[in-house]
């Protein structure tokens, strides 16, 4: 691994927390096992070791010293300690002291009891002291993270978000080559064992997929029914960027109404999983009632569990046409913006792939996954172009854009 290598979000955490005074709590939101943690230490580790302080909620030892204390009375006693070393900080006579808030970091926040009605007193009592304090807080389950950013925190902070890692990440960090990226995906934890698929699997269910539906999904939110859920999951990664109406995987399944369905699709794609594409349209009630694209965020997912090892999903042409298509759709999605969309369009005969809408700006995507394609057969893109004249259209995999370089560049630019 590259040990220099630093994810593009550390540069915009670096440049909020340079701020004085503090004007908003940071929030690193991102899927399980995506190098949270790794990069805010990263830009700890760059400034001096006084001005700043790392906290773990679940760290038995950081609890041990007054184990009966409950979670809102610890959490109290670890703010006020942080504005005492924030005000010998800033008395320190330090050159960066004058420019450098001191910062708290309180990582796997999620696990304290009613955590953000207590840091949004402790925020706001501190805003009132005029304290130079910057506070950093990142977790594991994305559901419950959100789920306390809504109910208590609104307007006192800034999210940073950290997706899945792209091949761009993955190739100067680890060497992956493009194929390796289509097959074994983007989680820098899994990547030491690729030469070992049996250890790579293994890693990947034990490791990521089962923790995440279990504790960031199960235990996170309100599913009735989390048999149904993780078959859902199983079923979505299967037919990765492939259109399935809901009413037929509730046949395939032999259980759940279709709104259940949906709920469960939309609790995995907050924790990072699986998602389900809409079809664009014009009416937006024609795009929620349309039948969902299922889409992994992160290829591993699709690979993990299917019967091709890397060598068999290479040689057979159709799998890998499927691989590249979904890495495709896992690039837009992992690499859009605030204020982008993702979707696939559908007018029987015509399908495009998938389409990005950018603040009113349109990109038509086909993939050209399999040799032997001409481009008269790409008559949904045609179609398309003719339906939306404004809209630019591009055939990924073809000789003028290859899939590396699609890969390359972030979803908004193609509609530009």
């Amino acid at each position: 691994m590259n040990t220099t290598f630093r994810r593009p979000a550390a540069a915009l955490l670096e440049q909020r927390l340079g701020e004085a005074p503090p004007k908003r709590l940071q929030i690193l939101a991102g899927p399980r096992q995506v190098g949270k943690t790794t990069l805010v230490t990263q830009v700890m580790e760059a400034r001096p070791l006084s001005s700043w302080r790392f906290l773990r909620a679940d760290d038995p030892l950081q609890r041990a010293t007054l184990a009966a204390e409950d979670d809102a009375t610890w959490l109290s006693r670890q703010w006020i300690e942080a504005e005492v070393l924030a005000l010998r900080w800033q008395q320190s006579g330090h050159p960066q002291a004058a420019l450098l808030p001191f910062v708290l970091v309180i990582d796997e926040v999620q696990g304290l009891k009613d955590w953000s009605a207590t840091i949004k007193g402790l925020w706001d009592g501190a805003l009132a002291r005029g304290a130079s304090l910057h506070v950093v807080l990142l977790g594991s389950a994305p559901l419950l993270v959100q789920k306390g950013l809504n109910e208590a925190l609104t307007g006192r902070y800034e999210l940073i978000r950290v997706p899945h890692w792209s091949f761009a990440e993955m190739n100067e960090a680890f060497g992956f080559s493009f194929e390796q990226f289509a097959y074994f995906g983007g989680y820098p934890g899994s990547a030491p064992f690729i030469a070992d698929e049996a250890r790579w699997r293994a890693y990947v269910l034990d490791a990521l997929v089962e923790p995440s539906i279990e504790k960031d999904v199960v235990a996170m939110a309100r599913v009735d029914k989390p048999a149904m859920l993780r078959r859902l999951f199983e079923l979505g990664c299967a037919y990765s960027a492939q259109i399935l109406a809901l009413s037929k995987v509730s046949a395939t399944l032999g259980q759940g109404h279709e709104l259940t369905l949906a709920h469960h699709l939309s609790l995995l794609g907050q924790a990072g999983l699986l998602t389900g594409l809409s079809k664009y349209a014009h009416q937006v009630v024609r795009q929620r009632g349309s039948p969902p694209k299922f889409q992994v965020l992160n290829n591993a997912l699709l690979s993990v569990r299917s019967a091709h090892d890397f060598a068999a999903a290479q040689a057979d042409r159709s799998h890998w046409g499927r691989l590249i298509e979904s890495m495709v759709g896992v690039h837009l999605l992992n690499s859009a913006e605030a204020g982008t969309r993702i979707h696939y369009w559908r007018e029987s005969p015509h399908e495009v792939d998938f389409v990005i809408e950018h603040h009113g700006r349109l990109a038509a995507i086909e993939v050209k996954s399999q040799v032997g394609h001409v481009a008269g057969t790409h008559r949904g893109l045609a179609e398309f172009a003719k339906r939306h004249l404004d809209a630019r259209c591009h055939l990924v995999g073809s000789d003028e854009l290859p899939v590396a370089e699609f890969l390359m560049r972030p979803a908004a630019e193609w509609t530009r």
